[in-house]
């Protein structure tokens, strides 16, 4: 194999590297607004710098409800229910299985395409809510005359500064210069927000409005039910506050003024807040309580200064720049802004949702599948806090995962697919009977400690891994050909949801459920315990995966391999690393197979870096490549470094945080593997800071 050369001679100059993949646009892009946030906090913009057009950035419902925008304001804690009372046994199905009949939570209704049909009122409501909720919209508004439109706008340059994390918007309103300078604070969900124009001084004002949560796909804010929720606006020395009751919600917006501002209500649950002088500023926390003295503008844009500077002078940093090669530019952009973007969207201290804090993607609802490719890359490029804000939550849900293992006849714990805060799985044809989730604690725990130190993660995931771990080898069944999974079960490549009674060993599943023990147990002597042998004799007695026409197959059940969604089967070596189950040939030529045939309309973000860690796995740097940068719709990077999936999915993170992981296993290999597998020989790649995997 031919390899990239590394240059150690210098150092990286990274200020240059991120300097050149600042986002600047010159008009309204639908589709790549920018965003400034903390990983609690995030705050989307038009080019306005504020939220003034909300309708220029439409995400598309598709489940027949109101369509939403690009452009809100999302937090980690802020979470709405309408009122219901449900339980999860009102969608519980028994199946038969090997170790007889088991409850699973189910979905009646179906999925599709283009929306879902619950079938019952518990259904609904249990997939909607928790809901994740639109903060507020921050936005520009005429004092009088015709309301602002997009047409008003000329001149438009934005600038989205990544060493700062600071939005600067420069344009013409009306004829009329406006500057706008837009921050976030690094640990506070504070915006920091300066309008500079001389239409402050009459005309121009800043409007702020309230929603009701919304139970609908795509859209965090229903303003069709102003009656279901409150505003209270009490006027302080400096400026005002907004305590917001929604259902059992509450929170506050606490705003401080400059430049002789003063708020009136406008409507219901609306503000408009005028200022007497040309140049104001506001500075707007978002808290479940109060928040304190609020720091000055000045003080969280230094404060943003210094957090993104230093974010980007440690850690991990890959810089293409003596690439020969057109495709080197486009990657290095998108690993770039990849680490912006899963750093303000992925970081928090939940799991993130597929669309991060954007917009609303399966309300908001995290999917702890998913969670590998959000955040694995964290620890890989030096960051393994910010993976840890979220892992930690693992370990607060712990008691209703035990009771979802116990309930199905197993020890330890049964992560949710499909879930919010609380930990409750939703109903689903598909989601509770996913179980490539459940090794996923066990492999970032494992590299938090790689990177962060033994005594560090035993001390914090310990229970985590074990309870996993326990419940892993108490669901295999052994039987004639070994240590089998299922049924029932649906498959990472979730096109099996209709045979999913009768489905088991997949291909991708039974590997990593192999390697995920073996780690499980060297945790166990780490710990100072004793082996635990049935983790050991499940691990080295799983089923080798089904073969067909030299191939793997997705799953060892009918229909097989259906060519439709994710090519799971590759993942059993790639995410997973080497084991006894699989072998390199086979899995070559499953490769090959895949790319000659595969429909890749039907895949998804993160199948592209996916496929490439397969490729570098097998010794194909070129093939890596090409899949790291197919160009295809679904691995489409928008300007502002968004992997776009449709109208109704216009942010994709599962495709930037696998991008992230691809690229550390391209440049930094794996134990015991060659140095930079993953890229061409004609490569000259520089790199530092990056840990390998595996």
């Amino acid at each position: 194999m031919s390899t990239a050369p590394i240059d150690r001679r210098a150092p990286i100059d990274r200020r240059a590297l991120v300097d050149r993949h600042a986002v600047e646009v010159t008009g309204i892009v639908p589709e790549s607004p920018l965003s400034v946030g903390n990983g609690e906090l995030c705050y989307t913009v038009d080019v306005t710098g504020l939220q003034t057009f909300p309708g220029s950035h439409p995400v598309e419902e598709r489940t027949g409800g109101v369509p939403g925008t690009l452009l809100a304001t999302m937090s980690s804690w802020g979470w709405h229910s309408v009122p219901g009372s449900y339980a999860l046994a009102e969608t519980t199905r028994t199946y038969p299985t090997p170790r007889g009949p088991v409850p699973y939570v189910d979905m009646r209704g179906d999925l599709s395409g283009t929306g879902e049909r619950p079938a019952s009122a518990a259904e609904s409501w249990l997939r909607a809510n928790p809901h994740r909720l639109d903060l507020g919209r921050i936005g520009l508004a005429a004092t009088g005359g015709a309301p602002l439109s997009p047409a008003d706008l000329s001149g438009v340059h934005q600038r989205l500064d990544l060493w700062t994390g600071t939005i600067t918007s420069r344009y013409r309103l009306r004829g009329a210069p406006v500057l706008v300078t837009t921050a976030c604070h690094p640990s506070r969900d504070v915006l920091a927000l300066r309008v500079e124009s001389p239409l402050l001084a009459g005309g121009l004002g800043v409007r702020l409005a309230f929603p009701y949560g919304s139970q609908d796909w795509g859209n965090a804010a229903d303003w069709t039910r102003p009656s279901a929720h409150s505003s209270a606006l009490r006027r302080s020395e400096r400026g005002f506050t907004v305590a917001r009751v929604l259902d059992g919600a509450a929170y506050d917006v606490v705003v401080a003024l400059s430049g002789g501002g003063a708020a009136v209500a406008s409507g219901p649950h609306e503000f408009l807040v005028t200022f007497r002088e040309p140049a104001a500023e506001l500075v707007i926390a978002f808290h479940p309580a109060a928040a304190g003295r609020l720091p000055a503008f000045g003080e969280v844009v230094a404060a943003s200064g210094r957090h993104w500077s230093r974010f980007w002078s440690t850690g991990g940093a890959v810089d293409l720049s003596a690439a020969r090669d057109d495709r080197a530019p486009e990657l290095e952009r998108r690993v770039v802004l990849s680490q912006y973007l899963t750093a303000i969207h992925c970081a928090g201290s939940l799991p993130p949702a597929e669309t991060g804090l954007m917009a609303n993607s399966w309300r908001g609802r995290f999917h702890l599948e998913m969670h590998w490719w959000h955040a694995a890359h964290f620890p890989l490029w030096g960051r393994a806090e910010l993976l840890e804000r979220g892992l930690g939550w693992y370990a607060a849900i712990l008691p209703r995962a035990r009771a979802t293992a116990r309930d199905q006849g197993c020890p330890g714990a049964r992560w949710p697919k499909q879930t919010g805060p609380d930990g409750r799985e939703s109903p689903s044809p598909i989601g509770p009977f996913l179980l490539w989730q459940q090794p996923h604690p066990i492999h970032l725990a494992e590299l938090v400690r790689r990177a962060s130190g033994t005594e560090h993660a035993l001390e914090r995931y310990a229970d985590v891994v074990m309870d996993t771990a326990a419940f892993m080898a108490a669901h295999a069944v052994k039987g004639r050909d070994g240590y089998a999974l299922g049924p029932p079960l649906v498959p990472a490549q979730e096109s099996y949801a209709e045979v999913r009674a009768a489905a088991w060993n997949p291909t991708f599943e039974l590997a990593y459920w192999s390697w995920a023990l073996e780690v499980a147990q060297r945790w166990r002597r780490l710990l100072g315990l004793p082996p635990e042998p049935s983790w050991s004799e499940v691990s080295a007695g799983m089923a080798r995966p089904r073969v067909r026409d030299g191939v793997y197959a997705a799953m060892d059940a009918p229909p097989y391999t259906v060519r439709d969604d994710h090519p799971s089967m590759l993942y059993a070596l790639g995410l997973v690393p080497p084991t006894r189950l699989i072998d390199p040939a086979t899995m070559r030529a499953t490769l090959h197979d895949v790319l000659a045939t595969w429909p890749w309309e039907t895949t998804w973000g993160w199948d592209f870096p996916a496929i490439a860690m397969t490729a570098t796995r097998l010794g194909e740097p070129e093939t890596a490549l090409a899949a790291l940068l197919m160009p295809v719709a679904k691995n489409t990077h928008l300007p502002n470094g968004h992997n776009r999936q449709s109208a109704a999915l216009p942010a994709y993170l599962p495709g930037n945080g696998g991008l992230l992981a691809a690229v550390a296993l391209m440049a930094a290999g794996w134990d015991g593997g060659p140095p930079a597998p993953g890229f061409p020989s004609s490569w000259s790649v520089a790199y530092e800071g990056l840990s390998p995997l595996p």
